[in-house]
């Protein structure tokens, strides 16, 4: 079975050598070769390779975002095996259903393994848990600390929004609507998923549709609160409890 393979690492070098192994591999194609996640999720719009070779630690988006960015688009199917110089990643890996994990310097034998499983897995059989945007929330708990970003797709399109800009957040079904800087960005996950993730001493949940940053807010008023910005959001009574014993621990 032939492979389309995407490369995906913001070092030249280790581009390079991934590369060379791969030169001799029968029935392997590179398609991409990518410095930074962005470009990656790009790449598996247009391109649509069979299998992504992902770093993990990279600048603007790391390994795992650009996995729950592709799975929540048109690149849910695409296999990926991380490589990476960390092994502290690796239980977040099996959470999201990699087909492996190599650490660098990557040996020929050892990546032939790699090409080897990621042929014998077809797309579907990657577990449907894992195709699923929440997976990247469901590996959240191996974090080291709360979200410092969040990174939102619109088909090709990437934006990166710093946890320090968004002033709320508006579940809307399947999706939280984010507001941050002025704007709004649709983003596939549930409020549920997006409050596990970030910092409860800077986040509460005001109502059951509504999650806020305790510094966005100007005034708290009966049922409903002010932010700087001049939004009105509805605050639920037990929302108003989580407000003030959040306040109070300030």
């Amino acid at each position: 079975m032939s492979l389309r393979v995407a490369i995906v690492d913001d070092e030249p070098l280790a581009r390079q050598l991934l590369r060379e192994l791969l030169a001799p591999e029968s029935g392997v194609e590179v398609v991409a070769e990518c410095a930074d996640g962005i470009a990656a999720v790009k790449a598996v719009h247009e391109l649509r390779p069979d299998l992504l070779l992902l770093d993990v630690q990279m600048p603007k988006l790391d390994g795992f975002e650009v996995l729950e960015l592709v799975r929540a688009g048109d690149g849910a199917e695409v296999r990926v095996v991380f490589v990476t110089a960390y092994d502290q990643y690796a239980l977040r890996a099996f959470e999201v259903a990699a087909v492996d994990y190599l650490l660098k310097p990557v040996g020929r034998e050892r990546l032939r393994q790699a090409l080897h499983r990621a042929r014998r897995r077809m797309p579907g059989d990657v577990p449907a848990a894992a195709r699923q945007p929440e997976a990247a929330a469901l590996a959240a708990a191996a974090r080291p600390g709360p979200l410092q970003r969040i990174a939102v797709r619109d088909r090709a399109r990437v934006t990166v929004i710093p946890v320090a800009q968004l002033d709320y957040a508006e579940a809307q079904d399947d999706y939280v609507s984010l507001a941050a800087a002025g704007a709004r960005h649709l983003k596939q996950q549930t409020l549920a998923a997006l409050e596990a993730a970030l910092d409860a001493a800077q986040f509460v949940r005001i109502h059951r549709r509504f999650l806020v940053r305790l510094d966005a807010i100007a005034r708290i008023e009966p049922g409903a609160l002010t932010l700087r910005s001049g939004e009105r959001l509805p605050v639920s009574r037990a929302g108003l409890a989580r407000l003030k014993a959040a306040l109070g621990e300030r």
